[in-house]
């Protein structure tokens, strides 16, 4: 026994242990110090101040404006770049949403539209995807929003455009070139960490408002996708194959057209597939900056609390995401089947071009009849949605309000309240410290550093408190996020059947863009902070299901088994080999649930989040207050940053704690 008890002393702890024991000692310092400290050094400002920071942002924005038709800089570059956008983006609306001069209405009408939509779903994919498309599309019709839908279209074919013919290229460059992808890969994570209301501010500044800022700010937020899957598309050509067509004598371009584009068709059409989403994404929070179409009527509604109207433009806003999503995601497939022509391949030229034929001919027709141009009827499908929607809002206000308001209360109370009088009443330098001391506790050194430049930085801002309130419910939502992900994750991961049940629901959620999030909560829990937070768990959650349900699938079957023979339950077996095994995967899915809840908190500054969102769109709306909403988007970075850097770097650490004793 005197042995076995000096072998338990003389046995090390784990190093997850002792990190464990050091964040519990961090935060009940952090407790006693703010017993003690409370109120003091918490750098409050009133919604109305501004500091020097933001006085100054004001006015390089006024100098800018003074100096924008006389600098070179402007006259040369930024008035070029916006010239071209704005042509490209008028053409486009030109054609299908808004009439040119001497016309009373666009070039091609609602039947050329609807024609052109379904021929190019048939034709990327099969009649299966032409027949949603063509409902699609005549369902924008009838709900009355026909020209607003094609605004929006407009606006993402044109980023779209844009962002291909820079992104397909430059993620050639990075698949072929392991020096330019080192370069390119940390910008690509920076810009995909950014929420997506950071990039509307700062391009007001160079661009002004309107759809030319719009669609740059779109096409920026939408290229890192197409060069990251490009990149990877490339890279992921087997060598072999590549060696064997240069020892034939193929030359560097050869080698490119013939063999690493063919071969890697298939994931940038995906690539492609993704742009898209993200794209018609950033299009609808443009709004905010005065881009036209959909998103602009969604945001009027949810300021005004119109729910109705909310919801129809909020399911045109899905239906146009989902027609894109199957169009792309049909071209993908048919990209792969190319290779295998079947049988019946010799009737599909002669029908597609009897259809082009036909799609031509309807679009003759809208550019010459007005009932071709101008879709019929006065959108009463949609003043319909509308008043059901107001209807079920009304209904759920007048039955559920006592089971929401205490969802809403008790949440608040336990876990809002307090640790955002926490974070907001303690010293700034306390809290500083602390998030610093958990950084480089769970991520390391270099977390810990990256902690201390973004709190330093953050406390230049100006904008401490409205920080800390936005990291407290940033906080909140992801904890929720985790809870809701490992549940339903673990569920997947452990039944085939429930995946295939659950994961084509997750799959169609995160096709559909923020602002559609807010209009049920907004119905249920009116408009609050609590709206933005349980919003932004329903927009986070699926990306951390698949996350931690592919960690759990990962798991070896040999281990599973070996835990099952040995007497373990499914309690025991989850607990204690499962998720133990998959510690990567459940840090990878805080990462990106961090990400995705923060984006979508600072959205909810339009439904009475307030904080950093609040401030983003009141520098909008508000001239005085521009420098204090770019100072807030500035805040906003930093804090994506400093929870990727520290996620991101705990999940290499915690890939390597079990390989160490």
């Amino acid at each position: 026994m005197a042995v076995a008890a000096s072998g338990t002393r003389g046995r090390p702890v784990p190093l997850r242990l002792r990190r464990r024991a050091v964040v519990a000692g961090i935060v009940v310092l952090w407790l006693v110090l703010f017993a003690l400290l409370r109120g003091r050094q918490t750098l409050a400002l009133a919604a109305a101040d501004l500091t020097s920071l933001h006085r100054w942002f004001n006015d390089v924005n006024d100098t800018i404006g003074a100096d924008r038709n006389s600098n070179p800089l402007f006259l040369y570059f930024f008035n070029e770049i916006r010239l071209v956008i704005d042509t490209l983006v008028t053409f486009v609306q030109t054609l299908i949403s808004q009439p040119p001069d001497g016309r009373p209405v666009p070039r091609i009408g609602w039947l050329g539209v609807v024609a052109v939509a379904g021929y190019v779903s048939w034709a990327l994919g099969n009649w299966r995807v032409a027949l949603p498309a063509v409902a699609g599309f005549t369902l924008f019709g009838l709900q009355g929003l026909w020209q607003e839908s094609m605004d929006t279209l407009a606006l993402t074919l044109s980023a779209v455009l844009v962002a291909l013919l820079v992104g397909i290229p430059l993620g050639v460059w990075a698949g072929m070139s392991s020096r330019v992808n080192r370069v390119v890969t940390p910008v690509l994570d920076f810009m995909q960490t950014m929420p997506t209301f950071v990039y509307l501010a700062p391009l007001t500044l160079f661009f002004l408002i309107g759809p030319a800022s719009a669609t740059i700010a779109t096409l920026v937020y939408a290229a890192p996708p197409a060069v990251r899957i490009t990149a990877h598309a490339i890279r992921s050509v087997p060598a072999t194959t590549v060696e064997a067509a240069e020892s034939l004598g193929s030359t560097r371009t050869q080698t490119l057209t013939k063999v690493l584009l063919p071969m890697s068709r298939r994931t940038v059409v995906m690539g492609v597939n993704q742009t898209i989403m993200a794209a018609l994404s950033m299009v609808t929070i443009a709004a905010l900056i005065d881009a036209p179409g959909l998103g602009k009527t969604v945001v009027q509604a949810l300021q005004s609390l119109d729910v109705g109207t909310a919801f129809n433009a909020g399911l045109a806003i899905v239906v146009m995401a989902i027609v894109l999503d199957r169009v792309t995601t049909a071209a993908a497939v048919r990209s792969e089947r190319t290779r295998h022509p079947g049988g019946r391949r010799r009737w599909r030229g002669p029908l597609l071009g009897a259809g082009a034929v036909a799609a031509a001919v309807a679009v003759w027709l809208s550019h010459t009849y007005v009932w071709a141009a101008e879709f019929p009827g006065g959108g009463g499908a949609g003043r319909s949605l509308a008043s059901a929607a107001d209807t079920v809002t009304t209904w759920a206000q007048d039955h559920l309000s006592g089971l929401t308001n205490g969802v809403r209360d008790v949440l608040t109370t336990t876990l809002l309240n307090p640790f955002q009088t926490l974070l907001t009443d303690s010293p700034w330098w306390l809290t500083g410290l602390v998030l610093v001391a958990l950084g480089a506790v769970l991520g390391g050194i270099g977390a810990g550093a990256t902690a201390a430049v973004c709190v330093g930085l953050l406390v230049g801002t100006g904008l401490w408190q409205d920080a800390m309130t936005t990291l407290a419910s940033t906080a909140v939502a992801t904890l929720l996020v985790m809870l809701l992900g490992v549940t339903v994750g673990v569920w997947m991961g452990r039944s085939a059947l429930a995946d295939r049940i659950v994961r084509p629901g997750l799959d169609a959620a995160q096709v559909m863009p923020p602002f559609v999030y807010l209009v049920p909560f907004l119905a249920l829990f009116g408009a609050s902070r609590f709206t933005a937070i349980v919003a932004a768990v329903v927009y986070a959650a699926p990306v951390t299901m698949k996350i931690v349900a592919d960690g759990v699938r990962g798991v070896p079957a040999t281990t599973v088994e070996a835990a099952t023979a040995a007497g373990s339950g499914t309690w025991q077996l989850v607990t204690k080999v499962q998720l133990p095994m998959s510690r990567g995967a459940l840090v990878l899915a805080t990462n990106q649930g961090l990400i995705y809840v923060l984006s979508m908190v600072v959205v909810g500054g339009l439904v009475g989040a307030g904080a950093l969102g609040y401030d983003v769109v009141a520098g909008f709306s508000q001239g005085e207050l521009y420098g204090k909403g770019l100072a807030a988007g500035l805040a906003i970075v930093l804090l994506g940053v400093m929870f990727d850097r520290i996620t991101q770097a705990a999940a290499g650490r915690t890939t390597r704690v079990p390989g160490r004793r």
